[in-house]
This record gives C-alpha cells, structure tokens and sequence, in this order.
C-alpha cells in the first residue's frame, strides 16, 4: 500500500468526536462515489447551509443558529426574536467542519456528522445573555464546499475541471508539498448584519425576500451536487 492509500485509509477510518452524529444526505452520495476511486478521498464536505452568528472576531465559531435545509419566514422571524431577548437561549460551539465521511469495519462509508446537529457540549449558559446584548449578528447562506485529497496535480486537475462543468464554479487546487487538495465550491451566496445590540435591522418583507432567495441558493447549490455525483 503506498502512501497516500495509506493517509486516506487513516482518514476515513477516523471516528468523529462531535457529541452528535448524523448523515448529511444532500452529499453522502457524491462523498461515496468520490472515495471509491483510489486516486481520491474526501476530507471534509458541507452541502451549504444558512447560520445566524455573532459577528466578532475575537469569538471563533459562535454561532446563535444554524439550519442545512430550507428554512421558513415564521421559524427566521421566531428565532430572531428568541437571540433579541434579554436572555437568550445558551449558546454553543460549533466545530469547523461541516461533516467527514469515515469507513465502517465493512468498509462502507459513513457520513458522521453535519455542522446543523454538530453543537459541542460546551456550555456558554453563563455569559449568554452578556455576549449577545451589544453584538452584531450575521446572516449566512453558504453554498456547497468540498475538500478532496487528490494522488497527482493531474488527477486534481481533472477533478476541477469536471466540477467547473457541473457549476462549481470557486474550485481550485492547494498544493502543500507534495500533496495536492482540490477545494470544490459553489457561488450562490449571502451574507449581511441582519441585528445590532438586540434590535432587528430589517423588516418583515425584506425577510421575505431573503428566506426565498437563500432557499432559491441551497436548492441551486444542491442541484450541483447532483450533476457530480
């Protein structure tokens, strides 16, 4: 077995440490068809998503709200007004990636996790309140993002390519020695401040348009998953 079977073996053998684990259905597939193939494996993938976070760089990662389907006008409008009470629900980390696909014993493989069930257990029960009052928080729709080890800069060469003709249009290779990863990702996406210091900074109709156009996004996003599987 040469090396970069072995790196990818050790890869997909890995088990997920998040507390929760489940399939991310949108992109089991095209992860399952990627890692069949023994001059690739896939290390990360997300098959987008829309979050509500705190915008401030000084915290990593926190994230108020975080949906990987649709999502409807009422539920936004409800748990925008829950993050403006005075004391908001607790918050939680969110780990960076949004899920990984590992091997069974038998060999299947297993998406483990999805970054909307993906929340740690630590606890931010006694600062809630205190880190949102004052912040600015961030509306998110993110499109689909695959990460790929590729054997040869050919072979990621080839992956780009094909992914550019499916509509994954923000692709590229990432060469780190002599290993090459090809980053495959979709443009659809939006991102503005949608509340500051508790106070919603939009109105009803302009939510409207915003939950039709993020949802018009992810099913754009997940038709280009589709076309590469």
């Amino acid at each position: 077995m040469d090396n970069f079977l072995k790196r990818k073996q050790d890869i997909l053998s890995k088990q997920d440490k998040s507390s929760k684990q489940s399939w991310d259905k949108k992109i089991v597939k095209l992860c399952e068809k990627i890692n069949k193939s023994e001059n690739y494996y896939t290390t990360s993938s997300c098959a987008g998503r829309i979050v509500l976070i705190i915008d401030d760089k000084r915290r990593e990662n926190v994230f108020l709200q975080v949906y990987h389907d649709l999502i409807k006008f009422k539920e936004l409008k409800n748990d925008l007004g829950r993050i403006s009470f005075s004391h908001p629900p607790p918050l939680k980390l969110l780990a960076h990636s949004c899920s990984r696909i590992n091997n069974t014993d038998k060999g299947k493989s297993v998406v483990n996790e999805s970054l909307v069930e993906k929340f740690n257990e630590i606890n931010f029960e006694a600062i809630n309140s205190r880190v949102i009052r004052g912040q600015m928080i961030k509306f998110k729709q993110e499109p689909p993002i695959l990460h790929v080890a590729c054997r040869t800069l050919e072979d990621a060469q080839k992956l780009v390519d094909k992914a550019r003709l499916s509509g994954w249009k923000r692709s590229g290779i990432i060469i780190t020695g002599k290993r090459f990863v090809v980053e495959l990702m979709s443009t659809e996406k939006l991102e503005f401040l949608i509340m500051n210091n508790n106070r919603l900074l939009v109105n009803n109709e302009f939510l409207e348009l915003i939950v039709k156009k993020s949802n018009d996004n992810l099913k754009e996003g997940w038709g280009k998953i589709d076309r590469l599987t």
